[in-house]
Parts: structure tokens; C-alpha cells; sequence
């Protein structure tokens, strides 16, 4: 079977930088690596393919001969240590070690040991109302947490007990297997690749190193959050495991609906009753803030239902940038619906000079259904 063409294997061209190929490589070799399909022998191929291909394009020198020459140029090397049609397996660990440490926890020698597992990220969940959100807050929040154990200092061990040599990595921390044609390195599963076991548990902590503690931590909550935010609390979570990093902790911040305002993003919204004669005669109208102030509206004569008005920058701020959002407000005409004698009479004398002078809506849309019934 003729071999396929290096560049198609990785999905570049021939212009393609250094860069470019070993990020092509990467994304290849880890989707067909034998540790991620077991058992798996057109994966384990197209892994040795992408291997190959990636060994000769990022050498400058064999990449040259191989787009001039093409798979000839390596045809009948018969070197020592090539075994997959003239690749040349011995450099093979080199690639390995550089693309695959994520498989071994990042550590190539036998020797070497992972180091502590980092603790784990917790969530807390924050309600605030809509004028906190406004304003910003300082907030003391209480948690439960895991922290480092004092009576072993986080080791898991009793004190005056020695550790014990793991017996199943003998020590190294890694344990090696057969994955078809590679010998893949994997952390050693009984020691989580410490390379020892505890001696004798400590028994504050049972030997988990760590131990439950109620802890507290004062949070800024900055202005203009909304229903959602994320603030990250670096160090603020639970230990790590042997020396490893401390989680962190996440607050995810939900804004309560507000009974009289409405928020889209930056932008708050509220729907404004007022009388037929307001909205007939027009008028100004004292309405609320969110900040709490009062601001005068003028309602232009003639209002319609569902007229919008903006009052720019009366919206909620605009997360870490000093500016602010819109407020608008939706006019809402309400007619009357319980009326005086003296009311009906006024709008009975209103009624009769309306049809003296109706308006041009009203008289066009009669107009039109006239002429629609004359045609039937």
C-alpha cells in the first residue's frame, strides 16, 4: 500500500511553520494514542503514522529532502532501531516525553516522583438584591472546608512512623505497560505516584492528611455584578494532598428580582401608569432610581400606549468601566374604569366634540372598512 503523504497525515501544507506541525501532531497523537484506545489496532496505526510524519517534518534537514524527494529519500536507510517503515523508533521517547507528560503526570525519569495532588475548587453560592448589585458590597461568608491536618502536618502519617516503600512501583512512583508497539508509563495507581505508602495512619485525620474546618473570608463584590458572576478566591479552598497547591474558592453570584425594576445587562427597564388625561394633556411625573434618587418626567401631550422614554447613564454600572447603563421607562396610558356622574358627563361632551374632529387613525380606518363593505 502506497504511503500517505506526511502533510495530509497532519492536516497542514507544506507552508506550514514549526509551530503549526507540532500543534497538528499533538492534536493527532492524542486522539488516536494507544492509553486512549485500548485494544484499538486502527488508532494504535494512525498513531504510529502521525509519529512518523511529525519525526521527519520538524527536522529541518530531513523535512527539505522529503519535499524534494518524497518518501524516497528515506526508502532503504536500514539504520538500526528502524522498525515502522523507516521511522526511526530510537527518537521516538524524545517525541514522547515532549508531547505525552500529561499521560505520566508530567515526569519522564523512573526515578522521578508526581508531586501532591491539588486540593479541590468549592463553590459558594451568594444572593444579593438588585441595590447591592448597584452599589457593591463587602460580604463575610462562612464555608466548610479541608485543611491541612496539624497532628501530621498533612502527611497522613502518625508521627514517629516511618513511610513504607510501595511494593507495587517499587519505589518510583511509575508503572510501565505494554500498549502494543509503545511501552506507555502511567502513575503508579497505590501510591498515587509518591513512591511510598504510609507506615501507620495518623489518627486525627485517618491518614487523609487533611481534616474538616469551618473557615470565613470577607468578599468584595464589586458594583455593577450581574445574575451569573463568577469572583474566584485564589488559596481559598480545600488543601492539597502531599505538599500539593490549595484549590481555590468560587462564588457565583445570583441577583434577586427587584419588585419595581426590570435589568437587561447594564439597562433597567420599568413600565410607567398614568391617567388618560396625562397621557391626552401630557404632564411631568416624579419617578424612582435605582440609586434611590427621584427624577422628574416630562410626558409629551399625546402620549400612546407603550411609548418608551430613556434617562440616559440611570441604569445599573457597567462592570469595571465607569459608566452606566440606561433606564427605561414604558408608558403605560390606563383608561378609567369606575366613574363619577360628573365624569361620564365630562367624557360624554368629549365624545361628541371627538366626532367633530376625529383623529386621522380612527378616520382612516373607518374609511377603509367602508370600502370594504361596499364591496360585498
Amino acid at each position: 500500500m502506497a504511503k500517505r503523504d506526511y502533510y495530509d497525515i497532519l492536516g497542514v501544507n507544506k507552508s506550514a511553520s514549526k509551530e503549526e506541525i507540532k500543534k497538528a501532531y499533538r492534536s493527532t497523537a492524542f486522539k488516536h494514542h494507544p492509553d486512549k484506545n485500548p485494544g484499538n489496532k486502527a488508532a494504535e496505526d494512525k498513531f504510529k503514522e502521525a509519529s512518523e510524519a511529525y519525526s521527519i517534518l520538524s527536522d529541518d534537514s530531513k523535512k527539505t529532502n522529503y519535499d524534494q524527494f518524497g518518501h524516497a529519500a528515506f526508502e532503504g536507510g536500514g539504520g538500526g532501531g528502524q522498525g515502522f517503515s523507516g521511522f526511526d523508533t530510537s527518537s521516538f521517547s524524545d517525541i514522547f516525553e515532549d508531547f505525552f507528560g500529561d499521560f505520566s503526570d508530567g515526569s519522564s525519569g523512573s526515578g522521578r516522583r508526581s508531586s501532591g495532588s491539588r486540593g479541590n475548587d468549592l463553590r459558594y453560592d451568594l444572593s444579593i438584591n438588585l441595590e447591592d448589585a448597584y452599589k457593591g458590597l463587602e460580604r463575610k461568608i462562612d464555608y466548610t472546608t479541608y485543611k491541612k491536618c496539624n497532628g501530621c502536618n498533612g502527611n497522613g502519617a502518625e508521627p514517629g512512623s516511618k513511610p513504607i516503600k510501595c511494593d507495587y512501583c517499587k519505589g518510583s512512583g511509575k508503572i510501565r505497560s505494554s500498549q502494543g508497539f509503545f511501552t506507555v508509563q502511567q502513575t503508579c495507581p497505590k501510591c498515587h505516584g509518591n513512591g511510598e505508602t504510609i507506615g501507620k495512619a495518623c489518627k486525627k485525620c485517618s491518614g487523609g492528611g487533611k481534616v474538616q474546618s469551618d473557615e470565613s473570608v470577607s468578599v468584595k463584590i464589586p458594583k455593577g455584578v450581574d445574575d451569573g458572576t463568577r469572583i474566584r478566591l485564589s488559596g481559598k479552598g480545600e488543601t492539597g494532598i502531599k505538599g500539593g497547591a490549595t484549590g481555590d474558592l468560587y462564588l457565583f453570584i445570583s441577583v434577586q428580582n427587584h419588585s419595581l425594576f426590570k435589568r437587561s445587562e447594564e439597562n433597567l427597564f420599568f413600565e410607567l401608569p398614568i391617567t388618560y388625561a396625562d397621557a391626552a394633556l401630557g404632564a411631568t411625573i416624579e419617578v424612582p432610581c435605582i440609586n434611590g434618587s427621584k427624577v422628574n418626567v416630562k410626558i409629551p401631550a399625546g402620549t400612546q400606549y407603550g411609548k418608551q422614554l430613556r434617562l440616559k447613564d440611570k441604569g445599573m454600572p457597567i462592570l469595571k468601566r465607569n459608566s452606566y447603563g440606561d433606564l427605561y421607562i414604558r408608558i403605560i396610558p390606563e383608561v378609567p374604569v369606575s366613574l363619577s356622574k360628573r365624569q361620564k358627563e365630562l367624557l360624554e361632551e368629549f365624545k361628541e366634540l371627538e366626532k367633530i374632529k376625529l383623529s386621522p387613525t380612527i378616520k382612516s380606518f373607518f374609511e377603509k372598512a367602508k370600502r370594504f363593505w361596499g364591496t360585498k
